[in-house]
C-alpha cells in the first residue's frame, strides 16, 4: 500500500483566509487573488510576503503600477513589515518596457533583444525567491501582441516558476474573457468583491486544488495591522451533548409560566411591541446567571451600554457590580463596524473564553440594520441561525429580542421570520382592560418541558419586573380584542 503524498502548506499570513484554504497555500503551486480597485489585493499579497519574511524565506515583489517607495509605505501605514523584501518594477516607467513585442518567458536565449521576460527570469534566478508576488500580472499582458499569446508566456512562466518551488501569488482586477483563463492556469483562484456601503468587502475562494477550500463568501476587514479574514461560522464543529438543566429567570411567577424555566442550550424569542418590556425580561435572565454564579453575555444593537446600565439598575439589578466581577459582559455593538463573520468570531472567542449559560442579543431588527452583511436579509437570517446553532452546540441559552409593529394582538409570532430558529416564543403585548392600557406576558412555544397556556400581567416597577397571576377569566388577548368570558366578572 503506497503512502499517500502529503502537500506542503504555507500560511497566507491572514488566519482567516488559511482555514477558508483549508490549511493555506500548497507549496510551489500558482494562485490568483482578483478582485475590483480598492478591495485588498496588494494588501493580500502584501501580508503573503510578510509571512514568508517571518518564516525565514526569501521574497520577491514583482510591481508595475506602483512605484516601491509608494508600497513600501503603504505596507507600513497598515503595520506590514516588508522592510527585508526584494522589489523589481516592471512598470511602463521601469527599464523593463524596452524591447520587442513578443518574448519566451522560458526560453529567452531565443529573443535576440533584452527584454522584459528575460531580465524578470534572470532576476528571480539571482534571487531565488520562496514566494513572488505579481502585482498585477497584467503587467505581462500589455507587451504581448494578442491573448493567445499572453496565455502562452503565462504558462511557460507558471511552469518555470513552479519547477523552482516558488510559491506565486499573482493579482488582477476582472476583465472577461481573460479572467476564465486565468482561472484555469491557476491552482488557486481567491476572489475579492466591494459590495454596497452596508456590505463592505467580501472574500470567497472558488477553487483550490489538491486540499479544496471552505465555500461560500466571508467577511474582509482591512485596518491597521493589516487584512483579516473571517470565515462564516460552521456550527456542525462544535456540537456537544444536550444538558437540558434548567435555567432561571429569578422570578418564580415567571419561572411557574415557563414550566420551571428556559432550558439551558435552547434558542429563545421573547416578541412584543415597543417600550412593552422585552429587554427588561431578558435582563432579569442575565442577572440571574450571572448571580448564580454562571457567566453571561449580552450584545446591545439598539440601547447604549450607558442606558441600559442606567435602567437595569434603577429596577435593582447591579449591572456594574457584576461587570467588574467578570460574570457578566456586556458589549455595546457599533453599527456598520462589523461583518456577521466578525461579530460571530468575537461571540465564539467570549463563549470559548467564558462558557457562558447565556447570550443575550439585543435585538434581531438591530441586528440587521447594525451588522454589515450581503445586502440581502435572507442572508442575514441565515448568519444570524448559523450563529444561534453554534451557541446551542456549546450547551449555551440564547435569547434574542424581536420588536412587532402591532401594540396589540398577536397575528404572527414574530415579526422577522425567524420563528424557526427558536426553541421557545415568549410574547408580551398591550392590553386594555376596563379603560387601563396594562401588559401581559405568555408563552407561545416551548419545544421542552411543560408550561402555562394561560398569559399573564406583568408590570414594570421600581423593582424590575412583577409578573402577577394567570389571567383568567378573559379571552381574545391575542386577537388585541379582549373580553371577559364571564359577564358577571
Amino acid at each position: 500500500m503506497t503512502q499517500k503524498h502529503r502537500l506542503t502548506q504555507l500560511s497566507s499570513g491572514v488566519s482567516g483566509l488559511d482555514s477558508l484554504l483549508n490549511g493555506g497555500f500548497i507549496d510551489g503551486r500558482l494562485y490568483l487573488v482578483i478582485g475590483p480597485p480598492g478591495t485588498g489585493k496588494t494588501t493580500l499579497g502584501m501580508e503573503f510576503l510578510r509571512t514568508g519574511l517571518d518564516d525565514g524565506e526569501s521574497v520577491l515583489f514583482i510591481h508595475g503600477e506602483e512605484s516601491e517607495a509608494g508600497l513600501r509605505a503603504n505596507a507600513a501605514a497598515l503595520g506590514i513589515d516588508i522592510t527585508d523584501a526584494s522589489f523589481l518594477d516592471i512598470g511602463p516607467e521601469s527599464e523593463f518596457f524596452n524591447g520587442s513585442q513578443s518574448y519566451d518567458v522560458v526560453r529567452p536565449q531565443d529573443v535576440a533583444d533584452e527584454n522584459l521576460i528575460s531580465d524578470v527570469r534572470t532576476a528571480i534566478e539571482e534571487r531565488d525567491p520562496d514566494r513572488v508576488l505579481i502585482d498585477p500580472i497584467t503587467q505581462f499582458q500589455y507587451i504581448e501582441p494578442n491573448e493567445y499569446q499572453f496565455r502562452k508566456r503565462i504558462i511557460s512562466f507558471a511552469r518555470f516558476l513552479k519547477n523552482r518551488g516558488t510559491t506565486v501569488l499573482a493579482t488582477k482586477t476582472p476583465s472577461g474573457q481573460m479572467d476564465t483563463q486565468l482561472r484555469s492556469l491557476s491552482d488557486g483562484v481567491v476572489n475579492l468583491a466591494y459590495e454596497e456601503e452596508e456590505a463592505g468587502r467580501r472574500i470567497s475562494v472558488p477553487k483550490h486544488r489538491g486540499v479544496g477550500q471552505q465555500d461560500g463568501t466571508h467577511g474582509l476587514e482591512i485596518r491597521d495591522g493589516g487584512a483579516e479574514v473571517y470565515p462564516a461560522l460552521l456550527p456542525d464543529q462544535h456540537r456537544r451533548t444536550f444538558e437540558p438543566t434548567p435555567l432561571s429567570s429569578g422570578l418564580d411567577n415567571l419561572d411557574t409560566l415557563l414550566g420551571g424555566g428556559l432550558e439551558r442550550g435552547t434558542v429563545t424569542i421573547v416578541s412584543g411591541p415597543s417600550g412593552v418590556g422585552k429587554t427588561t425580561l431578558a435582563t432579569e435572565f442575565l442577572h440571574s446567571a450571572a448571580t448564580n454564579g454562571d457567566a453571561a453575555l449580552g450584545y446591545l444593537f439598539e440601547e447604549s451600554l450607558e442606558t441600559f446600565t442606567y435602567r437595569a439598575e434603577t429596577f435593582g439589578l447591579d449591572i456594574t457590580s457584576l461587570r467588574e466581577a467578570g460574570a457578566l459582559t456586556i458589549e455595546e455593538v457599533t453599527p456598520l463596524s462589523l461583518s456577521s463573520e466578525e461579530f460571530a468570531r468575537q461571540v465564539k472567542s467570549q463563549v470559548e473564553a467564558n462558557s457562558p449559560e447565556l447570550v443575550v442579543i439585543d435585538g434581531i431588527a438591530g441586528y440587521k440594520t447594525v451588522i454589515k452583511g450581503t445586502g440581502d436579509t435572507v442572508d442575514l437570517r441565515r448568519r444570524l441561525h448559523a450563529l444561534t446553532q453554534y451557541l446551542t452546540n456549546m450547551n449555551t441559552s440564547v435569547i434574542l429580542i424581536d420588536q412587532r409593529s402591532e401594540v396589540m394582538g398577536l397575528p404572527q409570532a414574530t415579526s422577522t421570520n425567524v420563528s424557526y430558529v427558536a426553541d421557545n416564543i415568549i410574547f408580551q403585548n398591550y392590553l386594555e382592560l376596563e379603560g387601563e392600557l396594562q401588559r401581559v406576558v405568555g408563552v407561545l412555544k416551548k419545544r421542552i418541558g411543560e408550561f402555562e397556556t394561560v398569559p399573564r400581567r406583568f408590570r414594570i416597577t421600581a423593582d424590575g419586573l412583577d409578573v402577577g397571576e394567570p389571567l383568567t377569566g378573559i379571552h381574545g388577548v391575542l386577537d388585541g380584542i379582549p373580553d371577559r368570558a364571564d359577564k358577571s366578572w
